[in-house]
């Protein structure tokens, strides 16, 4: 079992940058694709960014070049950094990560963190 813990949703203005982070913690595991998604009010839950464990990233057109995904691996970490927001941005934002059981690695399972606010005033 994984758990993955966000921190750094904030009220920022238009313009500004944040950065988000999420840990993941729990018994031997291994972590495959981290990635952050997104919810705003009313809508579906997408895709943000992606990394997989060598460090290929993939992000959504609405976010590329201001988004920035990153990992560190020896830290079981994920962070994003967001640059030059806007109004749209303002969602709940998801960690996301694919993991196994290090006694059952072909065993993968998805897991969620619990969200981070992210407002971004006009």
């Amino acid at each position: 079992q994984v758990q993955l813990v966000e921190s750094g949703g904030d009220l920022v203005q238009a313009g500004g940058s944040l950065r988000l982070s999420c840990v993941a913690s729990g018994s031997t595991f291994i972590l495959g694709v981290m990635g952050w998604y997104r919810q705003a009010l009313g809508k579906p839950r997408e895709l943000v960014a992606t990394i997989n464990s060598l460090g290929a990233t993939n992000y959504a057109d609405s976010v590329k070049g201001r988004f920035t995904i990153s990992r560190d691996n020896s830290k079981n970490t994920v962070d994003l950094q967001m640059t030059s927001l806007k109004p749209d941005d303002t969602a709940v934002y998801y960690c996301y990560a694919r993991g196994a059981a290090a006694a059952t690695p072909n065993r993968w399972n998805q897991y969620w963190g619990q969200g981070t606010q992210v407002t971004v005033s006009s």
